[in-house]
């Protein structure tokens, strides 16, 4: 080859380096890219909730924020307390909290949902790294500094709050529920009249209360009244009690203690609360990436009633219990 042919295709190879770079950089059409495409659930596109990890104690006590969840799970943590994992998409509250630590059931649960943010105050050291690999956003304080803030009025480590708007997620509008392949509908035939039903774990418990007037569950944890931090009182349109095994998991606490895992894959009994009536159901979830499906006991979908929907894991075999009164 002459000197002027080598010269001719080192410059188009240059040229088609160069063209191959700055398609990586605009993603191939021109555009900047978007600052979540890097996220490992590998969507590109926005995120479709937002999940909070809350605290459920006494001092974490009244709540900010949850009364504008689309749904809410409570679920046992170490020494038998309960914790809330609450998920936002049809609208955000200006603050939410109190924040705490993520566990790793909340990763196994997410994975209903297709690219969800996940907001927590940190997690177990082992579990970091797990939560990193996981299809979610996560947003902790270490990488969202300027939304958190310190509540000066409480004791740490009840006092953790997130600004949502400041965080890289703008919800959708859509109510959360279509998510997971829920919608708001009938309610099933049948059912028993139902005044109030109570989920206890070893060491907490949730109480709802039907409020005919109201046309809602008004909800009590460890006995009290649960309010908003207005003094408004925390309701649920739709309470679903998913009878799930509960066992130890690898992982421990500051404190020594083991921290239970939640199996949310697999199937088992179901109640489903609405319109002041109980209804016995079935859950089931094949795999980690598919929807929890709740039916009747002959296989026809349940469907919601307006408003906010709980969901609670209650354990089988004794570690804890669902009563009706």
């Amino acid at each position: 080859m002459s000197a002027a042919g080598v010269r001719t295709s080192a410059g188009a190879l240059l040229m088609a380096l160069v063209l191959a770079v700055a398609a990586a950089c605009t993603g191939g059409d021109g555009s900047s890219p978007s600052p979540r495409s890097s996220s490992p659930s590998g969507t590109g596109g926005p995120a479709d909730v937002l999940a909070v990890k809350v605290d459920n104690v006494a001092p974490a006590r009244p709540h900010t924020g949850l009364e504008r969840a689309d749904i809410v799970y409570v679920e046992q943590v170490e020494a038998g307390l309960s914790r809330i994992l609450a998920v936002f998409s049809s609208a955000l509250p200006p603050v939410v909290g109190p924040v705490r630590s993520a566990r790793e059931t909340d990763l196994e649960l997410l994975r209903q949902f297709d690219r969800p943010t996940l907001a927590f105050s940190g997690a177990q050291g082992r579990l970091l790294p797990v939560i990193d690999r996981a299809p979610l956003d996560a947003v902790p304080p270490s990488k969202a500094p300027g939304a958190y803030f310190r509540e000066p009025d409480r004791t740490a480590p009840h006092n953790l709050y997130l600004r949502p708007e400041r965080i890289p997620f703008t919800a959708s509008g859509a109510h959360a529920v279509e998510e997971l392949g829920l919608k708001v509908g009938a309610p099933p035939p049948g059912g028993t009249p139902e005044s109030s039903r109570t989920v206890r774990y070893p060491s907490a418990s949730v109480t709802f209360t039907w409020s005919a007037e109201r046309e809602r569950w008004l909800v009590s944890l460890d006995g009290s009244p649960a309010r908003t931090a207005e003094g408004g009182r925390l309701t649920a349109g739709t309470v679903v009690v998913q009878d799930v095994t509960v066992r130890p998991s690898d992982l421990r606490d500051r404190s020594g203690s083991i921290s239970p895992f939640t199996e949310t894959v697999g199937s088992g009994s179901a109640v489903v609360l609405r319109d002041g009536r109980a209804h016995e159901a079935r859950w089931a979830r094949g795999t980690a990436a598919a929807d929890t499906v709740f039916s009747t006991p002959d296989g026809q979908r349940v469907d919601l009633a307006d408003g906010p929907l709980w969901i609670l894991y209650a354990p089988r075999g004794g570690a804890g219990s669902a009563t009706a009164r």
